[in-house]
């Protein structure tokens, strides 16, 4: 049947924009907790980033509220801008910790963890990039919860450790809450690659 109205395709480039832009503040969270040096500055930078995927969140919500006809179904196109939007925050969340609570030597648990959310961020970037052909976009999802797994290994030997080695009880409550929102943004890594998941099933 020849379909007399196309469907809006500009989603897809909005989506692939924004996977892009959480690759990039992931990928600065794990070198600020690698090498914390000049914090303040690459925090701040980071948080231009958050803030740009809040305006490409914005940007896909405008275009959802003005398009007739949507490549896949208008509840999932906003829950997958949401949850990742909400990686995004989770990863900005971790940087605001690190100056909240005046960090200045993370430990290595920490930017363990911050590399497994680069990896997520760059496994849901592959997904999407294949998401308008839907191919491969089942592998990548699965790599993400693989992923999210390892993170739960992770934290939970790295405050298990931090209960046994850490004596001074307010430097313990400000590392544990940071792999906590680390831990969190796994989770919502996670839960993107299930919107992910549910769409390339519907479409298939």
């Amino acid at each position: 049947m020849v379909r007399l109205i196309p469907r809006e395709t500009k989603f897809f480039t909005l989506f692939a924009e924004m996977s892009s832009n959480l690759t990039k503040g992931a990928r600065l969270l794990q070198d600020i907790l690698q090498n914390p040096v000049n914090m303040a500055g690459r925090i701040a930078q980071l948080q231009d980033i958050e803030h740009h995927g809040d305006e490409l969140t914005h940007a896909i919500i405008t275009k959802l509220n003005q398009t007739f006809i949507t490549p896949f179904d208008r509840e999932d196109i906003h829950r997958l801008a949401s949850s990742l939007d909400d990686v995004l925050d989770f990863v900005n969340a971790a940087a605001v910790r690190l100056t909240l609570y005046r960090i200045t030597a993370p430990p290595q648990e920490a930017a363990d963890l911050a590399g497994l959310i680069v990896q997520q961020s760059e496994a849901l970037a592959k997904g999407v990039s294949v998401l308008e052909t839907n191919q491969m976009v089942l592998e990548y999802c699965v790599e993400v919860n693989r992923l999210e797994n390892e993170a739960d290994r992770v934290s939970r030997k790295a405050i298990a450790s931090l209960f046994d080695e850490e004596k001074d009880p307010i430097q313990l409550i400000k590392i544990k809450e940071l792999y906590e929102v680390l831990e969190n943004a796994t989770d919502k890594a996670e839960d993107a690659a299930n919107v992910l998941e549910a769409v390339a099933l519907k479409s298939a």
